[in-house]
C-alpha cells in the first residue's frame, strides 16, 4: 500500500474533506447541502442549527446529510470553509512570499470580517472540541497546500509554524480583539507577521 508523504495535503484527501464524500455526479448534492448550511449556520449559530433543519432547507433526507459529512461539525466546517481559497506563492518572488501569505488573509479578514467563514470557523473551534478536530483539512487546504507546492524540505512542519502566526493573528486580532493590536493599522500587522512567515518559508528551521 502506498505510503502517505505527510508533507503532501492532498491524495484527493483534502477536497475530500472539505466536501464530503461523492463521486462527481453528487456535487450538486454537497452544493446544495453546503449552502444551505451556511445560510442556517449564519441564522442560528452552530449550536442551535440542527441536522433535519440543514436537510430541509435543502430538501433532502437527514441520512444523505450524515453520508456526506459524517457529523455536524464536519458539515459545519466544509460550510465554513467551501468559498475559502489558498494563496498560490508559486507565482510570488521567493522574498515576497512571506507578505504575500500574510496579506492573502489579512486583506480578506479586514474587508469581511463579520461573514468570513475562517473566523466564523475559528470563533467555533475555540468553543467546540468537535469542531477543533475538523480544522485540520482547513488547515491542509488553506496553509499546507501552498507550503507543500513549492516543494521545500519539511513543508509540514514549515507549515505549523506559519499556522501560528497566522491563527494566533487571526485569534487575537478579530476574535479576542486583544488591544492594541486588534486596532492598528493595517500594514502595521502585516509586514511584522510576514517577517516571521517568510523565515519559516526560507529559512533552515533548525541549526547545522
Amino acid at each position: 500500500m502506498r505510503r502517505r508523504d505527510p508533507a503532501r495535503p492532498d491524495d484527493g484527501q483534502g477536497e475530500a474533506d472539505s466536501l464530503g464524500v461523492g463521486g462527481p455526479r453528487s456535487e450538486g448534492t454537497r452544493r446544495t447541502i453546503l449552502h444551505a448550511a451556511r445560510d442556517i449556520f449564519a441564522t442560528r449559530g452552530y449550536e442551535q442549527t440542527t441536522i433535519r433543519a440543514v436537510a430541509a432547507r435543502a430538501g433532502i433526507d437527514a441520512s444523505m446529510v450524515m453520508r456526506y459529512f459524517g457529523s455536524k461539525a464536519g458539515l459545519f466546517t466544509a460550510a465554513a470553509t467551501m468559498s475559502v481559497e489558498p494563496p498560490d506563492l508559486r507565482s510570488v518572488p521567493a522574498d515576497r512570499r512571506g507578505e504575500a501569505f500574510v496579506r492573502h488573509f489579512v486583506s480578506r479578514w479586514e474587508d469581511n470580517l463579520s461573514g468570513d467563514s475562517t473566523v466564523i470557523l475559528m470563533r467555533t473551534a475555540v468553543a467546540d472540541p468537535a469542531v477543533t478536530a475538523k480544522m485540520q483539512a482547513t488547515f491542509n487546504k488553506l496553509i499546507l497546500g501552498p507550503v507543500a507546492s513549492l516543494g521545500l524540505d519539511d513543508a509540514a512542519s514549515r507549515a505549523s509554524l506559519i499556522a501560528t502566526q497566522l491563527l494566533g493573528l487571526a485569534l487575537c486580532r478579530y476574535v479576542v480583539r486583544l488591544e492594541p493590536l486588534a486596532s492598528l493599522p493595517l500594514d502595521e500587522i502585516v509586514f511584522p507577521v510576514a517577517r516571521t512567515v517568510q523565515q519559516y518559508l526560507a529559512e533552515a528551521l533548525a541549526d547545522g
